[in-house]
C-alpha cells in the first residue's frame, strides 16, 4: 500500500509540477522594432495563452539597457539585438538563444540635406565632401556601444565604406531619438530599422536608405529570442512553447502581413502607426524574417569579433551554449 501511496503522491507532484509550468507567466522584455514582431503576433493570435504560457511585455530603448532587468530576474525572456547578449556572456551572465526573429535589419539612412552628398560620389567621399563644405564632421546617430546598431554602423563605415574617420562623428541614443535627429536634421544620418525606416520615409521622402543591411554586415544577426540559462532549465516546456509560437508567427508575417499587422502595432503603440505603414514595413526588404538560429551562428561569430576591436568586449569567448539548438529543434519537430 505504501508503494502505490508512494507512486500516487510522485504522480500528484509532476501534474502539479507540468500544470505550473504550464501556467507560467512569461515577462517578456523588448524594444520596439519590427524584428520583435513574432512575440506580438503570438500573443495576439492567441497561441501563447493556449499554450499555457500568457505574456506580459515591457519595452526598452535598447538591448543592453534590458540586459540588467533580464539578469536581476525582473524579465524572462529578452527579445532584441543580439549583440549585447555578448556583452552580457562576457560578464558572466548564462543567456541562450531559443531563436531568431530577423536577419540584416539594420540600414543606414541619410537625412534630406545630407542624402544629395551621395549622387555621383562614392559613400566615402561624400563624407568628405560635407566635411570640406560644412567645417564640421558628419554627425551621424545610433545606439550604444555594445548593441547591433552601434556595431552594424562602425563595421560599415570603417571596414566596408572605408571612411575617413576625420569625416564622420557618432552619436549614441535611443531608436525614438534616432529617428527624431534624423527627421529634423539634428543628424546627417543614422542606423534605421522598420517600421522607423518606412515611417521617416513617408513623413519625408528625401531621407534615403543609403545602404541596407545585407551591405552594411552580410546575414548580421538581429533580433533574437533569448532567456537566462536558470529559467530555461526551470522552465522547459514553457520555453519549448514560446519557440513553437514564434516559428508560427514568422510563418504568418511571411505569408499574410495585413493578417498580422494589427497585433504588430501593439509592439509601438496601439494605433500610433497606421496599419498600412506597418504592412509595408513588414514586407520591406529590410525584414528578412527567419526563426531558425542556426543562420546566424557563422555571423554571430563574425559579430564577435568586431566588437573586440572596437573595444565593447575584452576577448572572443566560446559560443558553446549561447544556442539552445536542441530546445529549437525539439520545438520545431512537432510544428
Amino acid at each position: 500500500m505504501r508503494f502505490f501511496s508512494s507512486l500516487a503522491v510522485a504522480a500528484s507532484l509532476t501534474v502539479a509540477a507540468t500544470a505550473a509550468d504550464a501556467q507560467q507567466k512569461l515577462r517578456v522584455g523588448f524594444i520596439p522594432v519590427m524584428g520583435v514582431a513574432q512575440i506580438f503576433v503570438a500573443d495576439g493570435e492567441g497561441w501563447t495563452k493556449q499554450a499555457g504560457i500568457p505574456l506580459t511585455m515591457a519595452s526598452f530603448e535598447s538591448g543592453p539597457n534590458m540586459i540588467q532587468a533580464l539578469s536581476s530576474g525582473t524579465l524572462d525572456v529578452y527579445v532584441a539585438g543580439l549583440a549585447p547578449l555578448l556583452v552580457a556572456r562576457a560578464k558572466g551572465i548564462d543567456v541562450r538563444v531559443i531563436a531568431a526573429t530577423v536577419v540584416e535589419e539594420m540600414g543606414f539612412s541619410a537625412s534630406a540635406s545630407f542624402s544629395p552628398y551621395f549622387e555621383g560620389r562614392t559613400q566615402a567621399q561624400a563624407f568628405k565632401a560635407f566635411r570640406e563644405k560644412s567645417g564640421r564632421r558628419v554627425k551621424l546617430a545610433t545606439q550604444p556601444i555594445g548593441s547591433g546598431p552601434h556595431t552594424t554602423l562602425n563595421y560599415w563605415l570603417w571596414e566596408v565604406v572605408k571612411a575617413d574617420k576625420a569625416d564622420v562623428e557618432i552619436l549614441e541614443m535611443g531608436i525614438d531619438a534616432t529617428q527624431r535627429a534624423i527627421l529634423t536634421g539634428a543628424v546627417e544620418g543614422g542606423s534605421t530599422r522598420e517600421p522607423a525606416l518606412t515611417i521617416m520615409r513617408r513623413q519625408n521622402p528625401a531621407i534615403k536608405l543609403i545602404a541596407n543591411g545585407s551591405e552594411m554586415f552580410p546575414n548580421f544577426p538581429g533580433v533574437v529570442v533569448a532567456v537566462l540559462g536558470s529559467f530555461a532549465d526551470k522552465n522547459p516546456k514553457a520555453v519549448e512553447d514560446l519557440v513553437r509560437a514564434v516559428v508560427r508567427a514568422t510563418k504568418l508575417l511571411k505569408d499574410d502581413p495585413k493578417r498580422a499587422a494589427p497585433f504588430v502595432s501593439a509592439a509601438f503603440g496601439k494605433g500610433l502607426v497606421a496599419e498600412d505603414i506597418l504592412v509595408d514595413a513588414i514586407k520591406s526588404p529590410q525584414t528578412q524574417f527567419t526563426s531558425d538560429p542556426r543562420r546566424i551562428i557563422e555571423s554571430t561569430a563574425k559579430l564577435q569579433d568586431y566588437q573586440v576591436k572596437l573595444g565593447a568586449l575584452e576577448k572572443a569567448a566560446p559560443l558553446d551554449g549561447l544556442f539552445a539548438l536542441s530546445v529549437y529543434d525539439r520545438a520545431v519537430k512537432d510544428n
